[in-house]
């Protein structure tokens, strides 16, 4: 069925914000008297909300802090990040929602996160401003991987899985697009390159390699 719609996830997918997230659970973790190392975080936490990031955390590090509390330090650390900037752009952003836009296809946003990075993108990104709907962790139950914030997306669009494709960096983002019936291109960062894309219908180097793929469904 030809594609109506993409839907991007956000962090690491559009803008460049996992080695920052890795940066921020560094410093809240120090607090507490752990080193958190670059390939820790790559293993266990690269692409996972925070809300898991911090229950594994409590429970591997044993720490003498509640998941809730943990969760709510990262979260004010990465309000305090984006109150005087975005995260950066990944490579290709507007010229990939530009081609989207010249095939007539809906664009979302659907992250597993809070809304406060979408809404530091919007504000500070132009490109931002092509998205029909932005669905985050703060619009329901459960976050990724389970497939709550694209089945809202789908709703939203008013299209079904069939008519859209997911892009995604992470495992747990490709898990919860195919729990809702989509299709998946993953293209994984830095952080995230060893995880596992099998389910995926397509492994790409980067956005513009994404598009092309997606184009030729089009």
């Amino acid at each position: 069925m030809p594609v109506k719609a993409v839907l991007f996830d956000h962090d690491g997918t559009l803008v460049d914000s996992e080695i920052i997230h890795y940066g921020l659970w560094r410093d809240v973790l120090r607090g507490h008297g752990v080193d958190l190392t670059v390939d820790l975080y790559r293993r266990h936490y690269a692409g996972v909300p925070s809300d898991g990031n911090a229950r594994d955390m409590v429970r591997r590090f044993a720490l003498a802090v509640a998941p809730d509390a943990l969760f709510a330090e990262k979260d004010d650390a990465t309000r305090a990040y984006l109150q005087s900037r975005a995260f950066p752009l990944m490579p290709d952003v507007p010229e990939v929602l530009q081609a989207c836009r010249r095939r007539r296809c809906d664009l979302a946003v659907v992250t597993g996160a809070n809304a406060h990075g979408v809404a530091a993108s919007l504000r500070d990104h132009a490109c931002f401003s092509h998205f029909a709907t932005m669905v985050t962790r703060d619009d329901v139950a459960y976050s990724k991987p389970e497939p709550d914030v694209y089945l809202l997306a789908l709703e939203r669009l008013e299209l079904l899985p069939d008519e859209c494709v997911a892009v995604e960096d992470t495992e747990a983002g490709v898990r919860a697009a195919l729990a809702a019936g989509l299709r998946c291109v993953a293209v994984p960062t830095d952080l995230s390159r060893e995880h596992d894309f099998s389910g995926a219908s397509a492994r790409c180097g980067g956005l513009a390699e994404a598009w092309a793929w997606i184009d030729a469904q089009v």
